[in-house]
């Protein structure tokens, strides 16, 4: 059996790291990253910034189906990483790992998420007709905002 899924995503931008990485640790602007069909909203965050051990709880709307979804923050290295888990949500595994290299005024921004569905087999096969699909329309989506706010070059999800 699939032990998870894996999405690998790059992307250069052309602002030093400091700046990009001050974007993504804050988790307001993880609404203006994410597709608005998924009626993406943050519910709270345990600390004024986000540090290793913080938890963020979300609302979104999966396929019209209401979803709460609470991720922590399980390492952090400002400005080179950070990691995010799912305490709580629709997949059985959600490991989100963001990772920041500095090339002069550049930052080269690598996604890789490894997630896995519940239900076995069931799993599976949804993931097969519908979550794979998902996964890569909403970094998509993401990496169209992130081009539009900071410019850069879009590389293609792996």
């Amino acid at each position: 059996m699939v032990r998870f899924h894996t999405l690998r995503q790059e992307q250069w931008i052309p602002r030093p790291i400091d700046e990009v990485f001050a974007f993504f640790a804050d988790p307001r602007n993880l609404e203006e990253i994410t597709p608005p069909w998924l009626g993406f909203r943050i519910v709270s965050v345990d600390s004024p910034s986000l540090a290793r051990g913080s938890l963020i709880r979300y609302r979104l709307r999966l396929h019209g189906l209401p979803v709460r979804w609470t991720t922590e923050i399980r390492q952090w290295n400002a400005p080179h990483r950070f990691v995010d888990v799912q305490r709580s949500g629709p997949y059985r595994l959600w490991h989100h790992t963001h990772r920041f290299e500095a090339h002069g005024e550049t930052t080269r921004m690598v996604d890789i998420v490894r997630y896995r569905l519940p239900f076995g087999i069931l799993g599976l096969l949804v993931h097969a007709w519908i979550v794979r699909s998902d996964v890569k329309k909403i970094f998509e989506y993401r990496r169209e905002k992130i081009h539009l706010l900071f410019g850069g070059q879009k590389e293609v999800a792996a």
